[in-house]
């Protein structure tokens, strides 16, 4: 029987997963050197050591469920751009995307505790997928919209994996919008908005009290500096923060198809059009490759030295 303390030991002298150490050594007896030799042999040991090498590059991928209800999107990030275009990557990421659509993780780290295929866990098969490609991956985060019978999904991904959007809708006769050609060229159009608008909230209601304060403050710094009297500059406040909103909220920004009309102002027109008055715009995501990430620079030069030196 193979103990919690051979794990450990294992793990430590390796730096592979619990499971993938677990598994080489019930294959091996319990053996120490021949469950390491076995890790190396496929690759994991090897796998686990670019773990540390920055990965900025990757996919953004969505799925939506055949009746539009749910949508997944996930960012998946790899070292290089060339190897972002690998297949098996490419596929790695589309069946994750899936795999959440149909497992409903609460995060990435129960997403890869999960079992995948067969009864290998999402966690070894990027482990088995670092170890094929040889540059580190991860999955770096996810967002799942699941809704009802009066809600539609839609999703849009552009520049080939770089930046991914869902946006979700809701109405009272849902079931008949789905099959309208009017609605749905109108939610594809929000999702592309999203992704170029680059808005932060649905609604104002979900701008935290404190940004607002404090976007009042800068305004009335500005007033003053204007040389506007503190009383005319707090009246210029309410004026300014509904530039703001109009800046930050979706449904209040200029549609970049129209910029004679609001995206709030599109759902609506949309929704007088179908006969649809309950259509509202609920929520949207947006996830962009790497953002946040600090990308490593590297000097050419050094790193040829440091691969001669060793």
């Amino acid at each position: 029987m193979i103990t919690a303390e051979q794990v450990k030991e294992l793990r430590e002298l390796t730096g592979a997963g619990i499971m993938e150490c677990k598994k080489v050594l019930v294959e091996t007896d319990g053996d120490m050197q021949k469950s390491q030799d076995l890790l190396r042999e496929r690759g994991i040991v090897k796998a686990t050591k670019k773990a540390g090498r920055i990965a900025a590059e990757g996919l953004v991928e969505s799925y939506k469920s055949v009746d539009n209800k749910d949508g997944v999107l996930v960012e998946v990030n790899i070292e290089t751009d060339f190897a972002a275009k690998n297949p098996d990557f490419r596929k790695f990421v589309a069946d994750v995307a899936k795999h959440i659509e149909d497992n409903s993780p609460a995060d990435v780290e129960a997403l890869k505790e999960q079992k995948f295929e067969g009864d290998t866990t999402v966690a070894e098969a990027l482990t088995n997928l670092v170890a094929k490609i040889g540059e580190n991956t991860t999955i770096r985060r996810f967002t799942h919209f699941k809704g009802n019978d009066n809600t539609y999904v839609e999703s849009y991904i552009h520049g080939d994996g770089r930046i991914g959007v869902l946006v979700e809708f809701t109405a009272d006769n849902m079931s008949d919008l789905k099959a309208n050609d009017e609605f749905k060229t109108m939610a594809k159009d929000v999702a592309m908005h999203v992704a170029a608008a680059k808005p932060e909230y649905s609604s104002r209601e979900e701008v935290p009290a404190d940004v607002i304060e404090k976007e009042k403050e800068i305004i009335k710094a500005q007033a003053v500096n204007e040389g506007k009297p503190e009383a005319i500059a707090e009246k210029m406040v309410e004026g300014r923060i509904n530039k703001f909103y109009k800046d930050v909220v979706i449904t209040e920004q200029e549609f970049v198809k129209d910029p004679d009309i609001t995206v709030g102002k599109l759902v609506e027109n949309t929704g007088a059009s179908l006969n649809a008055p309950s259509l509202k715009f609920v929520k949207f995501a947006r996830l962009e490759r790497g953002e946040g990430i600090e990308k490593k620079e590297e000097n050419f030069a050094e790193e040829v030295m440091k691969q001669i030196n060793g």
